[in-house]
């Protein structure tokens, strides 16, 4: 029989194992709440000093600051941003050189037009790209417009490997959700119609050039199931800080794995 101390004791002890398989449970509960990958990236490989370089529309660029001596603001608060942030911590010793280009508005005839000085005079390493949503609805109407919309993007492509054969490439997939002015079930389908054939395009290219190719349409799709499309994209097109998380955790996930560190 149990004296009442030993009782106490092995009460006590019950207890804290019950507390601590909780707690695991409840860990493990919260380990992918989103419904979507990205959690669990390795890091990637990257020579000291590597300059990486984003690419795309506001998506991307988020207000970032266009006086680089400005140090508060230079890279804005996207995706970018995170990566940025979780790289610096993560691989310090990399000293990581990296840059955001992305301009509110532009299509990709625009980043063709802009692209000497903001992409092949700036000598990255890695080039990350994501374009696409701005041509929906004004260059690319039903069937018309997908052609140029490719011949562009390739230009860019083909211009960057020029300057850099050894140029590591990511290509990101544009992408749209049913909220805020596309809570509309016909403005939504209208959209992501067009969208989803800029992914098959963009598919094609990242297989074209042996680009990493992350499929945000499809990150989001995926979020949007967890916890409906408002959580991560306020109106329909702007992730909110938590989509743009979204975009980080997936493009670094991606990217060390086709990278990783041995």
């Amino acid at each position: 029989m149990l004296d009442r101390r030993t009782f106490i004791k092995s009460s006590a002890a019950a207890a804290g194992v019950a507390v601590l398989c909780s707690t695991s449970r409840a860990k493990e509960s919260r380990a992918n709440p989103s419904g979507v990958g990205g959690y669990n990236y390795r890091l990637p490989a990257f020579k000291k000093g590597s300059r990486l370089l984003f690419q795309g529309d506001s998506i991307t660029d988020m207000k970032w600051g266009r006086n680089q001596r400005d140090r508060n603001h230079y890279l804005g608060h996207s995706y970018v941003y995170l990566i940025a942030a979780r790289l610096g911590v993560d691989m310090p010793e990399a000293q990581l050189d990296i840059y955001n280009r992305g301009m509110s508005g532009h299509k990709v005839g625009d980043l063709r037009n802009r692209w000497q000085a903001d992409a092949i005079d700036m000598k990255p390493d890695l080039l990350s790209i994501l374009i696409g949503i701005n041509d929906v609805g004004r260059t690319l109407r039903g069937d018309e417009g997908f052609d140029e919309w490719e011949a562009n993007y390739r230009f860019i492509l083909d211009a960057s490997r020029k300057a850099n054969p050894d140029l590591r490439l990511v290509l990101l997939d544009p992408f749209v959700l049913a909220s805020g002015g596309l809570a509309d079930e016909n403005a939504f389908k209208a959209k992501r119609a067009i969208v989803d054939r800029l992914c098959t395009i963009v598919a094609a290219l990242a297989k074209d050039y042996d680009a990493v190719h992350i499929r945000t349409q499809e990150v989001f799709d995926a979020a949007a199931k967890s916890a409906g499309p408002a959580q991560w994209i306020w109106d329909g097109v702007h992730p909110l800080p938590q989509g743009h998380e979204l975009i980080a955790r997936n493009w670094l996930q991606e990217v060390s794995a086709r990278w990783p560190r041995i």
